[in-house]
């Protein structure tokens, strides 16, 4: 009763985003505190799956660049997750729908907020975990554009004894590492290749992936390094005004992160270290990063993204962020299974 009257009984004009099982509300408590209420069906066991994963998970989880979840409820058929409400809405609306005009400080400081969240997952936190659907529309921006990390429905625990080895590989086409992607091979290096996508997103402000052109922003990046000209890469509607030095340590640690092999990849404790003490990382961004090997499994990895773009007669379920993108569009997060792939979901 209470969600409902913070909702206005769930009102259309309360909606501010559609996720994969169900909408997404902005509440009002009666203290005045902001809440997002985000419903999934329990007759979905997608839906189910993803609301207990995300209690377990983002429970015994607190740090300030993690989306807090306030509490949950059931009512009827409706799964309800309450989170912090975040004035700004998700990094992809910011980057790629010029919602807001992020200057280079900012975008540095939101890179910096992810690693710190990413880092604190993998090695700080009382669990170890795998968030496995880092992406731009799961970084969620408050009032201050802070970012914080959302959407842990997918998430899984990084068990020391576990072989890492899946056969329902889940997250989001253009961002899965290639080991994961194509063998299943789960390791916090997973979420390490996820940021460095993200990273160079933050900077061009363009989307990895684009359904118009089939575009590939890292694929971009790379021919940029190979010509020596990786300031192109660097979006200019925020002005001139930026500071170069930190920009191409940016660009290197992300490129670093983006590696096709996990081995290259570095922790995200080191990733934070390169970031904030602004060492120069050109040295370690070698040509081990478009060596003949990992040339090769680029390939297999475009080659596997087409198969997905052309079974558009196969469906699968989706999830979102938190907010999900606004009403009616379609979301970009998806359990891949062989064979059965929705292209729209993937690409959008």
């Amino acid at each position: 009763l209470q969600i409902k009257a913070a909702t206005n009984n769930f009102a259309t004009d309360n909606n501010i985003g559609e996720g994969g099982f169900g909408p997404v509300y902005k509440g009002l408590l009666a203290d005045g505190t902001a809440i997002a209420v985000k419903q999934l069906s329990s007759k979905s066991k997608q839906g189910n799956r993803e609301f207990i994963n995300e209690i377990g998970m983002i429970s015994a989880l607190q740090h300030p660049n993690l989306v807090k979840l306030y509490g949950c409820c059931i009512e009827g058929n409706q799964l309800l997750l309450i989170y912090e409400y975040l004035e700004n809405n998700s990094l992809a609306r910011a980057l790629f729908e010029h919602r807001l005009k992020l200057d280079w400080p900012t975008r540095r400081r939101i890179c910096l907020g992810i690693a710190r969240g990413l880092a604190y997952l993998h090695g700080e936190s009382r669990i170890k975990v795998v968030h496995r659907d880092i992406k731009a529309t799961n970084v969620l921006l408050d009032k201050d554009l802070n970012s914080k990390i959302s959407d842990f429905g997918l998430a899984k625990l990084d068990e020391e004894e576990n072989t890492h080895i899946s056969t329902r590989v889940a997250g989001t086409i253009g961002y899965m590492a290639p080991e994961y992607a194509m063998r299943g091979h789960l390791t916090e290096k997973a979420d390490v290749y996820s940021f460095g996508i993200v990273a160079l997103e933050i900077v061009s402000g363009r989307s990895n992936v684009t359904k118009e052109d089939m575009f590939y922003l890292l694929d971009w990046a790379l021919v940029l390094k190979e010509q020596g000209k990786l300031m192109e890469l660097v979006d200019t509607n925020p002005g001139s005004n930026f500071d170069k030095e930190q920009v191409m340590v940016m660009i290197n640690v992300a490129l670093l992160c983006a590696n096709a092999s996990p081995t290259i990849r570095p922790s995200m404790s080191s990733v934070l270290r390169m970031l904030e003490c602004g060492v120069d990382v050109l040295d370690l961004v070698s040509d081990s990063s478009v060596s003949d090997i990992d040339e090769t499994k680029a390939e297999a990895m475009r080659k596997y993204y087409q198969f997905c773009v052309e079974n558009t007669a196969s469906t699968t379920q989706s999830t979102s962020s938190i907010y999900g993108p606004p009403p009616g569009s379609s979301t970009a997060g998806v359990d891949l299974h062989p064979f059965s792939v929705d292209s729209d979901r993937l690409l959008e």
